[in-house]
């Protein structure tokens, strides 16, 4: 009873369509999650007339382009999160042989903490051994 009532208050309306439009849009009725020709028409006319109201389809596609920019950033995240793992571990590892072989006070390792995060500060992060370098030497002006 329902479906009559549905399909009494629609008009029927003769489409011309080319053979390849209705094989592409008969391969689709499935992707579509559509039943018939008509209910694809239907939908795909809702679509178009959205986009010709809104003047961009921003509404429409924006799901699809939040889900694969979120995808890419998680790969991306979990591959920096992977990397800076590697790094702090081989950097862990070079603090321990370096201070096997040093005898530093607690008050130089404090000063140079300090330094180093002002040159980092200062610089961006750009930092280069030959920099490190100049400064041990006494050639690298503050």
């Amino acid at each position: 009873m329902t479906e009559n009532k549905t399909i009494q208050n629609k008009e029927r309306t003769a489409v011309w369509l080319y053979p390849q439009t209705m094989e592409r849009m008969d391969g689709s009725l499935t992707n579509a999650n559509c039943k018939s020709r008509s209910e694809f028409i239907e939908n795909a006319l809702h679509f178009y007339m959205g986009f010709l109201d809104s003047q961009s389809a921003a509404p429409f596609l924006s799901q699809a382009i939040l889900d694969a920019v979120q995808g890419t950033l998680q790969i991306s995240e979990h591959r920096v999160s992977n990397n800076l793992f590697r790094l702090s571990v081989e950097m862990n590892m070079m603090m321990h042989l370096l201070a096997t072989t040093l005898e530093v006070t607690d008050e130089e390792l404090r000063s140079l903490r300090s330094r180093c995060a002002r040159e980092v500060k200062q610089t961006k992060g750009r930092i280069t051994v030959d920099d490190a370098i100049a400064f041990q030497q006494g050639d690298y002006l503050d």
